[in-house]
């Protein structure tokens, strides 16, 4: 069973308040403007056009996917239980983790889902000591975009599943465990342009999901 009391200090979890972690991504969809605001210019690897765009003639690069890293900030010392399992799940430690799964359910003017590594569907992903943990608190609360929130299917159901909010979503507040935050505005840039990938309904509007291909903890 994994020890979720020890940090990167070698000490007691209130002594190290903020941990730092990262997504590398990469992803196809619209390339954003000036204003953060997507374009009709898709970028990305993959042949076809996206369905949803198929009236549209669109200028498509398919000489590399769009990539970005994504940091956060990880509260420690208020959460540590769930910020220890979300960071050891950053690094891989355990030998499984976050590095080559998906976000699997985007929506726009909402959030962006991922953290399911074994199915890559929303059915699957597991904790670092097995399948689910409790809910520890809910002292953080849904304030707006940015925000780093536990997925779940019910009180007492996280595993490794999260979210990140593309606005507030205070109707979550006391239902999904927020403990942590998107570190910076050019992270937050990112969020934006991954949010342009999804629809209404979550799925992805591109043939290539954006893709956590690298993923761990920063030294500050």
């Amino acid at each position: 069973m994994a020890k979720f009391e020890r940090n990167w200090a070698g000490g007691s979890p209130e002594e190290v308040p903020v941990i730092y972690t990262y997504f590398d991504v990469t992803w196809e969809g619209p390339v954003l403007d000036a204003s953060d605001k997507p374009t009709r210019e898709v970028k990305g690897k993959s042949l076809p056009y996206p369905s949803v765009w198929a009236p549209i003639r669109l200028t498509t690069d398919r000489s590399a996917d769009q990539s970005g890293r994504i940091n956060f900030e990880i509260w420690n010392k208020d959460v540590p239980r769930t910020a220890q399992n979300f960071t050891q799940l950053c690094t891989g430690e355990h030998g499984f983790g976050y590095k080559g799964s998906k976000f699997h359910r985007v929506i726009p003017q909402f959030m962006l889902q991922g953290g399911d590594f074994t199915r890559g569907n929303g059915t699957g992903g597991r904790c670092i000591e097995g399948e689910k943990f409790p809910d520890e608190n809910f002292k953080y609360k849904h304030e707006g975009p940015g925000y780093l929130s536990m997925a779940n299917a019910g009180p007492n159901t996280n595993g490794s599943q999260f979210f990140i909010t593309t606005i507030k979503t205070n109707w979550l507040d006391g239902k999904h465990v927020v403990f942590g935050k998107v570190r910076d505005n050019e992270s937050l840039r990112i969020v934006k342009a991954i949010e342009a990938t999804g629809s209404s309904s979550g799925k992805i509007a591109y043939p290539k999901p954006p893709t956590i291909v690298d993923s761990g903890r920063s030294p500050n």
